[in-house]
């Protein structure tokens, strides 16, 4: 009987521990990040129905999280929650809030919510800060691409905890993504819901193989990035300022595309 409990006890604990590779990280507790977001998305690079107005090609404000791997926010291949799909869709984030804390609450998984400024244009920057725990090491983030069905670009589960170490600065090409909820092939398709819901897709040069996809460049091997995340660890001197390393320029914020 003794022996019993104790099983039970240990495999209780067991249970209560984070899964996979952010239940070994030996960082130091907490680190702080910079987040910049990068658009790419400009009518040189993609100039297939490129969206000029009524909206014009622009981001929506991005929401992300800091969480363990008992969390996800979304995953390829896996189906949309509603509150992604409601982000993807109409880039209403009440919802999509409101999963991160309830899974926060029920499991500990969840550290952290960040939000950084929409985008007015296709090509530009947006930045903002978040925190990461050594049982939370992992960043998700979602940024709908205006206008669209319900497309995004954004990072699933990335570890910025390398063993005993923070990672001190990372870039990530981003592409799009197809939540799996509207059927619309084009920017400026009209609301038609997915009957079943399918699944989170890459979307490719090829993927979907249809002339009348926006993103259907069949001469191409791989589209280039649409936008770029980069996180750069902030030294303990900059924590709570504005991060020095930003060019943002004055008065736009346009950037030169020379993708082609």
């Amino acid at each position: 009987k003794v022996i019993w409990t104790l099983l039970v006890t240990v495999l209780g604990y067991a249970s209560s521990l984070p899964v996979g590779d952010d239940s070994i990280c030996t960082a130091e507790e907490l680190a702080k990040y910079s987040i910049i977001f990068t658009g790419k998305w400009s009518q040189t690079a993609f100039p297939k129905q490129y969206p000029l107005y009524r909206p014009p090609a622009q981001w929506s404000s991005m929401l992300g999280v800091t969480h363990s791997s008992d969390y996800s926010m979304w995953k390829k291949n896996e189906y949309a929650s509603n509150g992604v799909r409601d982000f993807a869709e109409k880039g209403e984030a009440w919802l999509l809030m409101k999963e991160i804390e309830e899974a926060g609450e029920k499991i500990q998984s969840v550290h952290g919510i960040f939000s950084a400024p929409a985008i007015s244009s296709g090509t530009g920057q947006t930045s903002t800060e978040l925190e990461v725990h050594s049982r939370h090491p992992l960043v998700s983030f979602v940024v709908r691409i205006v206008p669209s069905p319900d497309w995004f670009v954004g990072i699933d589960s990335l570890n910025l905890c390398e063993g005993d170490h923070w990672m001190e600065d990372v870039s990530v090409d981003l592409f799009p993504y197809d939540a799996g909820t509207d059927s619309g092939f084009t920017f400026s398709s009209p609301n038609f819901a997915t009957i079943p819901q399918d699944t989170v897709t890459e979307i490719t040069c090829s993927s979907p193989s249809h002339p009348a996809n926006s993103f259907y460049y069949p001469k191409l091997k791989i589209l280039p990035p649409i936008a770029q995340v980069r996180m750069v660890k902030l030294k303990k001197t900059q924590l709570g300022l504005a991060a020095p390393y930003l060019n943002l320029p004055a008065k736009s914020n346009e950037i030169i595309d020379s993708v082609s």
